[in-house]
């Protein structure tokens, strides 16, 4: 009789455990976006996964710093909001143990100018601004080498900076400026490397529209990443979400609505792999 009021005892206790385990619901996918584009788009793919019955929490950072930093320490599970350049530079710089789990959303940049159409027009002396963070700067300068307007010491490529200039015909002056200020200071510039969608953001479609040159599909090292831990990368619950973004129409028709419904504006690269 003791052994099996024991064996009850034990039953009752396992019986309680699963019913709580199944009472427990599975802590959501933390994924870190920046605004604009890419929140958007997140937010319409987490909308699609809560949907398929995967919770997902959208957390937006201000900065380009936090979303690792938050990742790291474990307070997300995925970001998305650095291209492959920016991300070895931070695990070079940080020592982050990250590793890029997906390809998303290409954004293109541009040469843009409210004083001159045509590169031709620069005068000499022109004031051109670029990103001052070392990896966009080193995409700004290979867009200006591509329009002929400087040549970069051979074989530095992305990884170019100002210094690296070693042919500058029209002796243009170079102001470096923080990435998501390029918008504002366009106005006081000859010619600017920009981000298409924070014009977009900013309320200035036209404007993204407008640049003298765009980057293409070519530029893929600069597409956005989605990232996670090394830890934690293969959480099926990633897998799962990047399919929904990646093969979602609604997220394909937000990304088109944040780029002011130009698709010169951006380049979608998983599409482009799926095609060959």
């Amino acid at each position: 009789m003791k052994r099996l009021v024991q064996r009850l005892f034990s039953w009752l206790a396992a019986f309680a455990a699963a019913t709580a385990t199944a009472q427990t619901p599975a802590p959501p996918l933390r994924i870190g976006v920046t605004p604009g584009s890419l929140a958007d788009s997140v937010q319409v793919a987490a909308q699609e996964a809560r949907q398929q019955g995967l919770d997902v929490k959208v957390i937006e950072f201000t900065d380009w710093t936090a979303p690792n930093t938050a990742l790291a320490a474990g307070d997300i599970d995925l970001n998305y909001f650095q291209h492959q350049a920016f991300l070895d530079n931070a695990i070079r710089e940080r020592g982050y143990a990250f590793v890029s789990v997906a390809t998303g959303l290409l954004p293109n940049i541009g040469l843009y100018s409210l004083k001159v159409q045509r590169f031709a027009d620069l005068k000499d002396g022109a004031r051109v601004g670029v990103a001052n963070d070392p990896v966009n700067q080193g995409r700004g300068l290979l867009l200006l080498e591509k329009a002929g307007l400087i040549q970069l010491k051979p074989g530095v490529g992305a990884r170019g900076s100002v210094n690296d200039i070693v042919a500058n015909p029209k002796k243009l002056r170079f102001a470096e400026i923080e990435g998501p200020q390029l918008v504002r200071a366009l106005d006081d510039l000859d010619l600017a490397q920009g981000y298409p969608a924070h014009y977009v953001n900013a309320g200035k479609p036209q404007v993204a529209g407008s640049a003298l040159l765009y980057s293409g599909i070519d530029d893929l090292a600069y597409a956005i990443r989605f990232v996670a831990r090394q830890d934690n990368a293969q959480d099926p619950r990633i897998q799962r979400f990047v399919k929904v973004y990646q093969d979602s129409p609604a997220v394909r028709a937000q990304i088109g609505k944040s780029f002011a419904g130009n698709d010169r504006l951006y380049s979608l690269p998983w599409l482009a792999k799926a095609a060959h």
